[in-house]
């Protein structure tokens, strides 16, 4: 195999195994992650997932504060490398992107030109989609626009999270950026126009979005808090706590006591919440001042009322 000399360009978890898969077959020259940030109680200088990863694989690491810094942009130049590799990451300059002799390249977690944008994984949840799917793209100006270079269709797994899928990209990334180098290299490959017509925008998500509004349905509800979490979580309140829900599904169970929307019981150890239409079951959850569990752990603990209403 032809290996390249490859910049990579990455921050988090997601993107670690394409790293180290790459490093396996090709030659990394750099590897290029956001800066180190103040974490926790001390404030302590954290590093990203990529540059803790590039230290152990013993790979030179830059952390610039601007993409647009003329040393960083002269470095990337004086390097020359044949590919740019970029998987979740910020938006380049042409004066980087430009740089590699053959082809700079993103990882994107659609099928573009589906879910252009930062959340491409959590917005297939909360729309409810059956199939997603990876691409790889020639990188340009405009965010996510670039020519089609690879695509690999996945089928998502009923009742999954974004979590969920975010661990079954990181599992199919690193196949698909190395199909993708060796298509550079040998240089047969045709490129596939975005239909811009058919494009659709995935958002980032914020925690200011995430309260469940009980009055939709229940389809709709549990997509909503599969596509909220692990990050930023969907929560509800009652009795002036937050209550952060983790997973949860459409159900056809049925309770006569259960008016209105937001109303919850408990049953034979599950947990039932009304929505416009039906029930939602909520699997897993966290209540204020505990630690994230399974419903089954959480009720054998739960000593409160069997019936009450969430406040929307």
């Amino acid at each position: 195999m032809q290996k390249a000399n490859i910049v990579f360009m990455g921050t988090p978890e997601i993107a670690v195994p394409t790293l180290e898969k790459l490093n396996e077959l090709h030659n990394i020259q750099l590897v290029v992650t956001t800066p180190d940030k103040p974490k926790g109680r001390g404030l302590k200088l954290q590093y990203s997932p990529i540059k803790e990863a590039a230290l152990k694989l013993g790979l030179p690491v830059l952390q610039p504060v601007s993409m647009k810094e003329p040393e960083f942009c002269e470095q990337i130049r004086l390097l020359s490398p044949d590919i740019i590799v970029v998987f979740a990451f910020r938006i380049l300059p042409p004066s980087i992107f430009s740089a590699a002799k053959i082809a700079t390249f993103n990882i994107h977690t659609s099928l573009l030109p589906k879910y252009r944008g930062a959340a491409p994984i959590n917005w297939a949840i909360i729309n409810g989609d059956k199939t997603t799917g990876i691409t790889t793209f020639i990188l340009q100006e405009a965010v996510d626009t670039g020519d089609i270079l690879l695509q690999e269709e996945l089928a998502i797994p009923a009742n999954a999270t974004a979590g969920d899928l975010y661990n079954l990209f990181q599992t199919l990334a690193p196949s698909l950026a190395i199909k993708t180098c060796d298509l550079l290299l040998k240089g047969n490959y045709e490129l596939k126009q975005q239909d811009h017509s058919l494009a659709s925008l995935a958002p980032k998500i914020f925690r200011r979005d995430a309260k469940i509004n009980w009055c939709q349905s229940s389809e709709i509800v549990a997509n909503f808090i599969n596509g909220y979490s692990p990050e930023p979580c969907a929560f509800t309140m009652w009795n002036n706590a937050t209550i952060k829900i983790y997973r949860a599904l459409s159900s056809d169970i049925h309770n006569a006591e259960s008016k209105q929307a937001g109303d919850f019981f408990i049953e034979k150890n599950k947990f039932f919440v009304k929505c416009s239409d039906g029930f939602i079951e909520i699997l897993e959850l966290q209540a204020e001042g505990k630690k994230r569990m399974l419903v089954k752990d959480f009720l054998a603990g739960y000593r409160g009322d069997k019936q009450g209403t969430f406040i929307e």
